[in-house]
């Protein structure tokens, strides 16, 4: 009987557990205001990104090449400024940065709205406000990813992590599909003030922050050097395959920002109301991909790393191949889960790697390699796309994608069967 009722109470405390080990870094109050800030600024930002995309197209007549212009502007600073963002990360307060950085990006995203409502805008005024929005974006993502650990330590950072890629593909569904939306009902101009006024959320959640409850540590260091953090991910071959893998998965296979404009506007001839759905499917699969990392609780292991991009660059290849926009959909949201996947795991396995007073300028490694290979990859994949078309873009991608993570698993089997090599093996995971 006893053992019954045991069996009933875990039935029971079962779901409730789960759900509590999902949201366990939110009982941390700093990173529960961070939480809350972020869903509300990184919404605001969603709405603004498809907004700029159809801004873009409507002043180009549909150009795939002046996309991904603009594209690469918004990215191209993450090559020059992102190893100086962590750098800066490691040497200053992270909270005080973050605080500068966000409201820069409100004051430059205010300054396009009377542009848009006077009908003053070109298309210049776009990939100038891209730019600057990059150079900020630059100093912020590395310095946003490292302060995670801050706030809630190594043991919760896997949860912390993963809950922070779950509020951005929240913010990311209800975006986009917001901003098609509010194109409609309000026009563009309002957008750019809503998404300004969006960011004082995440100023406001900084500010309200205990700084007395932040994990500091050592991580500050007064002499940080870019070198230094280059020559140690050098000598570390299992940070090295993963920034690797991540950096060819990215140049070649993460440009949905362009890809799916591309395919909503010119493959399915999607209007303004419905232009979000397809970005929206994929962070909807971005999103289940995210809380399935809540789960994690230790370093990932180096083939688990290269079996998510083979699996991401399958579903991004049977996207490209999808015959009608509901497929389409479907396909674009298992591909956004295993982009997520994919990411995640790339991110935890890098970041548990890491030495502390090293983690922001390795972690702005990584974002260069995420996000600093979008210009290249945006102006490739916006010439391939504008010659053999959007469906064309998405299957070679992927393509290049599974190719990428199939070699680094070669490279893990090789390696594995040399002798000697059991630390490697061991360290590995």
């Amino acid at each position: 009987m006893n053992r019954q009722a045991a069996r009933r109470s875990a039935r029971i405390a079962g779901p409730d557990a789960g759900v509590r080990a999902i949201g366990r870094s939110l009982a941390v109050r700093n990173f529960r205001l961070f939480f809350t800030g972020q869903l509300i600024s990184v919404m605001g930002t969603w709405m603004m990104i498809v907004t700029q995309d159809w801004l873009v197209l409507s002043l180009s007549d549909d150009s795939a090449t002046v996309l991904g212009l603009v594209t690469a502007l918004q990215f191209a600073p993450m090559l020059f400024l992102s190893l100086y963002g962590g750098r800066l990360a490691d040497r200053h307060d992270k909270r005080s940065i973050l605080v500068v950085a966000n409201l820069v990006s409100g004051a430059l995203s205010m300054a396009l709205a009377p542009l848009v409502i006077t009908g003053a805008v070109r298309v210049w005024h776009v990939c100038a406000l891209a730019f600057c929005l990059g150079v900020v974006n630059a100093i912020e993502t590395p310095t946003r990813m490292s302060f995670v650990h801050e706030m809630v330590g190594g043991e919760l950072l896997p949860n912390a992590s993963a809950l922070s890629a779950a509020y951005f593909n929240l913010a990311r569904i209800l975006g986009p599909a917001l901003g098609g939306l509010a194109i409609t009902w309000l026009g563009i101009g309002p957008v750019s003030v809503l998404n300004a006024v969006s960011y004082l959320a995440t100023v406001a959640a900084l500010l309200r922050m205990r700084p007395a409850e932040l994990l500091r540590g050592s991580g500050t260091v007064r002499d940080a050097r870019t070198r230094d953090a280059l020559r140690y991910v050098a000598g570390r071959p299992d940070l090295l395959l993963p920034l690797l893998t991540v950096a060819l998965v990215a140049l070649f296979g993460l440009n949905f920002q362009l890809t799916l404009p591309l395919l909503a506007k010119t493959v399915f001839h999607a209007d303004a109301g419905s232009f979000g759905l397809f970005t929206s499917a994929v962070a909807a699969g971005s999103l289940l991909g995210a809380l399935a990392g809540t789960r994690r609780e230790g370093r990932p292991s180096a083939p688990l790393v290269a079996g998510a991009a083979v699996a991401f660059g399958t579903a991004e290849a049977l996207t490209g191949l999808a015959p009608g926009q509901g497929g389409a959909l479907v396909l674009l949201a298992v591909t956004g889960f295993t982009a997520l996947y994919f990411t995640q795991a790339v991110n935890h396995r890098v970041q548990l790697g890491s030495a502390p007073g090293l983690r922001g300028r390795i972690l702005a490694l990584y974002t260069l390699l995420l996000q600093g290979s979008t210009p290249f990859g945006a102006l490739l994949t916006g010439r391939f796309a504008a010659r053999y078309g959007a469906r064309a873009a998405l299957v070679a991608g992927g393509l290049v994608s599974l190719a990428t993570g199939l070699a680094a698993l070669a490279f893990l089997t090789i390696r594995a069967a040399r002798p000697g090599t059991d630390d490697a093996r061991a360290r590995d995971g």
